[in-house]
């Protein structure tokens, strides 16, 4: 008999804090109960994608609305000992949540946000990918993890969301150095698989209220979907993901490593799917919550001579390119470049747009991710 993951579905069109805290508590009840899941005693980190600062409304970070809620769930139940923190793209914790909120909602449950400011190697001999990290001193000192993500495209692994949540792990530097040591989005998500074994969070809460489509993961666009989505299983959850837009979960290279990793399953029929109101099949989810026009590539991968040959010679791949007229020249986009000599700069001087070396390039697209102004697009 097949073991199936459960994957809970929220509907919510709103960020009301009263009705996510009550839908929260729900999802949990579904899953078995927070206390099923983590002893009173432990100690908690919770990690919500924080990637840079931005407008809430722009849907780059989760939601304070969410964390909040959460916060107060565990509050209620009458965990101690909490802290929040991300490995942010820009910025650290603080700085990137200062006047969102989520500071207020923080100081109210009395759960301090905490800056990452010591890496430790970390040896793990039985990853697949990655036999190692730099993980933050900080997260070492936690029992446990619980992962809050947000509902994201991402230009190299098509979505982000549970799984890829967990690169907020990997400590400041150390992760532009981890596009260099593995460039190809399948190589990027192995290793993202073997990190979420390695650091095992004990639960993962997508808030996918309001997406985003699109340029992601940090220029995108705003979009409703109206669900919150909970599992203890990643790969089962983002792949209800993909589900809901019309994305083919084996498409994802999280997804497909994921299972082939064991760290969960895309399959459908290896999913269970539940609402307050019971079991619900993922053909309905997706007549009742989904979205054919949701911006996503789900460009099939095709793999034969020809594509062999182009990757070799570089040609007919996604590339990041800059619109003149968008960029402030600020340099962020030079910044967050991993390869060393930078694959884009200022060669022509600062009063003019950066320039890419596509030769030099990796296609890890940290550029386009951290561009405040949506000034670096992928073609």
């Amino acid at each position: 008999m097949i073991k199936k993951s459960k994957v809970v579905l929220l509907p919510c069109a709103e960020y009301d804090e009263e009705k996510i805290y009550v839908l929260l508590k729900e999802g949990l009840s579904l899953l078995g109960g927070i206390e099923s899941l983590i002893s009173m005693d432990k100690k908690i980190l919770l990690k919500p994608n924080l990637l840079k600062k931005a407008e809430v409304e722009k849907a780059v970070i989760t939601h304070p609305v969410v964390v909040g809620a959460f916060a107060r769930i565990l509050r209620e139940k009458g965990y101690e000992n909490i802290v929040l923190a991300d490995s942010c793209g820009h910025g650290t914790t603080k700085s990137v949540i200062r006047g969102t909120g989520m500071d207020t909602y923080l100081e109210k449950y009395q759960i301090p946000a905490i800056d990452y400011t010591e890496g430790i190697k970390v040896d793990y001999p039985q990853g697949i990918q990655a036999k190692e990290f730099i993980l933050p001193k900080e997260l070492l000192e936690q029992d446990c993890v619980i992962s809050l993500s947000k509902m994201k495209t991402h230009a190299l692994e098509r979505i982000t969301g549970a799984v890829k949540n967990s690169y907020g792990f990997v400590y400041g530097l150390h992760k532009a150095k981890g596009h260099t040591q593995y460039p190809s989005a399948d190589s990027f998500a192995r290793m993202l698989i073997d990190l979420n074994r390695c650091v095992a969070p004990k639960l993962y809460v997508m808030d996918g209220i309001v997406a985003m489509e699109g340029n992601g993961p940090g220029s995108g666009d705003p979009v409703s979907m109206n669900v919150i989505l909970m599992s203890i299983d990643p790969v089962a959850l983002d792949s209800v993901f993909a589900k809901l837009v019309h994305l083919k979960p084996e498409l994802v290279p999280t997804n497909y490593h994921g299972e082939k990793m064991g760290l969960g399953t895309w399959k459908e029929e290896e999913i269970t799917l539940v609402t307050p109101e019971g079991e619900i099949s993922m053909a309905e989810a997706v007549e009742r919550y989904g979205n054919r026009k949701f911006h996503v590539d789900r460009t099939e991968v095709r793999k034969n001579i020809w594509t062999r040959m182009a990757g070799a010679l570089n040609i007919f791949q996604k590339k990041p390119y800059i619109e003149p007229d968008k960029c402030v020249r600020c340099g962020i986009c030079v910044q967050s470049c991993p390869v060393p000599g930078k694959a884009v700069d200022f060669r022509n001087g600062k009063n003019k747009a950066p320039v890419y070396d596509y030769k030099k390039c990796i296609r890890c697209f940290c550029c386009q991710e951290m561009c405040p102004k949506k000034a670096i697009k992928v073609k």
